[in-house]
């Protein structure tokens, strides 16, 4: 029998890079001279990097503001790692299903803090892709990767935007409640989960 696919987002889910997010945007706003409130950047976690400044109403230089933001998480990256107790929830969860990663980040931090973990069969950053989220274009391809159908997929997030991709590309959507976006943990027909094993429960059709 074939193995189920779980696909996970990154930043709020596997690692909490809030920090790491916070002093990046505040080193490239002291660097260029210019206005990044970090309040507004929150709200946005989730999209592509540009589309966070487009919403923030930052028209230039983005490229350059892009490229100063990633120096600076870069320097602060190696403090950032998924934690001992879910990282063996993750490698029970190995045992009983594909893994992979679709991400807003960039491929080179991306695969930076994950390559050491050995636990995902595919992984799609901003960086693969032409479209972002809430396109479905990362996810479809992560299907298409590893050969599975929508039916036999799940994607866990943590924001609005995560949500809207997963709909959009027509796969279960399963809420980290731990994650950035608590506005979600409201919504009575998202599903949430508490913890990563509870994906095992839902999806073998269990009560949460």
């Amino acid at each position: 029998m074939k193995k189920k696919l779980i696909i996970f987002d990154l930043d709020g889910v596997l690692i909490d890079s809030l920090n790491n997010m916070k002093i990046a945007l505040k080193n490239t706003e002291k660097k260029m001279a210019i206005k990044l409130n970090f309040s507004k950047y929150k709200k946005f976690i989730g999209l592509p990097f540009e589309m966070i400044m487009k919403n923030m109403g930052i028209k230039n230089n983005i490229n350059l503001i892009k490229k100063n933001y990633i120096y600076f998480s870069d320097r602060e990256l190696s403090s950032i790692s998924i934690k001992k107790n879910e990282l063996k929830k993750l490698q029970k969860l190995k045992k009983k299903y594909n893994l992979a990663v679709y991400t807003s980040k960039d491929r080179y931090r991306t695969k930076k803090i994950l390559n050491k973990y050995n636990l995902f069969k595919c992984i799609v950053t901003s960086d693969d892709v032409l479209k972002g989220k809430p396109n479905p274009e990362g996810l479809v391809k992560i299907l298409k990767k590893t050969s599975t159908k929508k039916q036999d997929c799940a994607y866990i997030g943590d924001t609005l935007f995560d949500y809207k991709t997963a709909k959009n590309a027509k796969i279960k959507y399963i809420h980290a409640s731990w994650g950035y976006d608590k506005k979600i943990n409201k919504v009575r027909s998202i599903i949430k989960i508490k913890n990563f094993l509870n994906i095992s429960d839902y999806l073998e059709g269990k009560k949460l």
